[in-house]
């Protein structure tokens, strides 16, 4: 889960790493009252930044350095609502101008193809550092960090040694970046990026701006991570399969998917819009992988939630009996029918449905005695994805 910068300042401040005080506007008029909150203790000048969970907000006009409450609420006026690379503004984070001398670079990552984590710095920070990287890649240290060791005050320092950050900014800049890793370690993340990360001309190292992105496989030793959940920007299908324990995506198609494994799932995927392009270009409308061991439950939940897709045309459930065994899976698939019709809904959508491996005979007579109206089945993945292509372009 990506966290907007707010959030991530937020995180920061817990665990002592120092950034600038803000708060957060969602109208113009509210980004005045908090610039007239920090003009009442002497802070005029603050700076008004989108809050989108991308890059290049500067670049795009989304960060705007405001004179004063009035100022501060016209550049709130002419943020809130843009779009910045297909992100819309919905709030904006007003925060107190900082005197900055020079701007850094730091991040700490996971590294997964070396297995380890990795931090990145640079002397060079800002708008600009991807062109840094680019350019001049001698510019960026690349320090591997043991999973054990961990980052104390000595690497830290090393560190900043490597990164060349001049001698004013060392000592703060260590302190820092060993937070940071408190942070990387305790909130479960895989991103704790600062950029800039700036110093002060009064000497002081600041992280001016956030990016952290939490780990969601360890939600369940996280508990707060829930209140940063962003609801508005969730589809709300996905919503409701992540409520439903589903690992489901929601993409632009027609044809719905449900398959057990996820190499199958994709394969499906591929096949579906192979099979597509003969009908007008029909596409899969989601990726939807019940497990290997999935009960009948969770393939009625499946089912529900792909029905309830307005976009679905026809659905193909592609299973491959291994422990999962077919019949549980045709015990699903008639289950989710017998509670969509409970409910006085109509299952008007075609589901194309074949199963193979473990009890496949068994699944497909359960399936062959229900003899639902909406169900065909067909033996082999490329015919079914036909078929179901062929349904939903229809």
């Amino acid at each position: 889960m990506d966290l907007f910068e707010h959030q991530a300042k937020e995180l920061f401040a817990e665990y002592g790493v120092p950034v600038p005080q803000g708060k957060v506007a969602h109208t113009p008029e509210e980004a005045r009252e908090i610039a007239e909150g920090f003009a009442a203790t002497g802070t005029a000048r603050v700076v008004v930044k989108a809050q989108v969970k991308t890059g290049g907000r500067g670049k795009a006009g989304g960060v705007k350095v405001a004179d004063g409450p009035a100022d501060a609420e016209e550049k709130a006026r002419q943020i809130l609502g843009m779009d910045i690379k297909g992100h819309t503004v919905h709030k904006v984070l007003v925060e107190e101008a900082s005197d900055i001398a020079e701007e850094y670079y730091f991040s700490f990552l996971l590294d997964r193809a070396n297995r380890t984590f990795l931090s990145i710095a640079s002397a060079e920070g800002g708008m600009e550092i991807e062109e840094v990287a680019h350019t001049n890649p001698e510019a960026v240290a690349k320090v591997a960090v043991d999973a054990l060791a961990g980052v104390d005050a000595a690497a830290a320092a090393e560190i900043v040694r490597q990164a060349r950050l001049p001698e004013a900014a060392a000592a703060g800049a260590a302190e820092l970046i060993e937070k940071l890793w408190t942070v990387f370690v305790k909130e479960d993340a895989t991103l704790v990026e600062v950029n800039p990360l700036i110093l002060t001309r009064d000497g002081r190292v600041v992280a001016l701006d956030g990016k952290v992105t939490l780990d969601d496989n360890a939600e369940f030793r996280q508990d707060k991570h829930t209140a940063f959940a962003d609801s508005s920007a969730t589809d709300p299908l996905e919503a409701r399969a992540k409520e439903k324990g589903l690992n489901y995506v929601k993409l632009d198609g027609e044809v719905g998917i449900i398959g057990n494994g996820a190499g199958l799932v994709m394969s499906t995927l591929d096949v579906v819009a192979y099979a597509g392009e003969e009908f007008g270009g029909v596409k899969p409308a989601n990726f939807l992988d019940i497990g290997g061991g999935a009960s009948a439950e969770v393939m009625a939940n499946g089912l529900d939630i792909i029905l309830g897709d307005p976009a679905v045309k026809s659905v193909f459930v592609n299973v491959f009996g291994g422990i999962t065994a077919c019949d549980a899976v045709a015990n699903g698939i008639v289950q989710a029918l017998e509670l969509l019709e409970s409910r006085g809904e109509s299952v008007d959508k075609p589901l194309v449905v074949r199963l193979d491996g473990n009890n496949a005979e068994l699944g497909r007579s359960i399936l062959t005695e229900r003899n639902h109206g909406a169900v065909q089945q067909v033996d082999t993945m490329d015919g079914a994805a036909r078929r179901a292509a062929e349904l939903a372009s229809r």
